[in-house]
């Protein structure tokens, strides 16, 4: 079962998830970032390093969020996030006002 970020991450971004991934399954959307289901090995690393708790199991989560995270690990406007590569810190939204 993969792994599935939730609400706490929009707007944030920090990055600390994507930093600790072995596999490099996360997405950077406009808002946040998501996890690739499919690419997901289920290690469990990104749950303690993601500082606002974003971060649950599938079976933790809700539908909404499975399927927003799967709907776009799979889209067009996907970017691959590897590690170093947020583009945005910590309340990044703040700094576009």
């Amino acid at each position: 079962m993969a792994f599935v970020v939730q609400s706490a991450c929009v707007k944030c971004k920090y990055g600390d998830c994507v930093e600790v991934c072995p596999v490099s399954c996360f997405f950077e959307g406009d808002d946040q970032v998501y996890i690739n289901p499919d690419e997901c090995i289920d290690c469990n690393a990104c749950v303690p390093a993601c500082p606002v708790e974003a971060i649950v199991s599938q079976e933790e989560s809700t539908p909404e969020w499975i399927n927003k995270n799967a709907h776009f690990a799979f889209s067009e406007e996907k970017r691959r996030t590897n590690k170093g590569e947020i583009t945005h810190g910590p309340l990044w939204d703040a700094e576009k006002a």
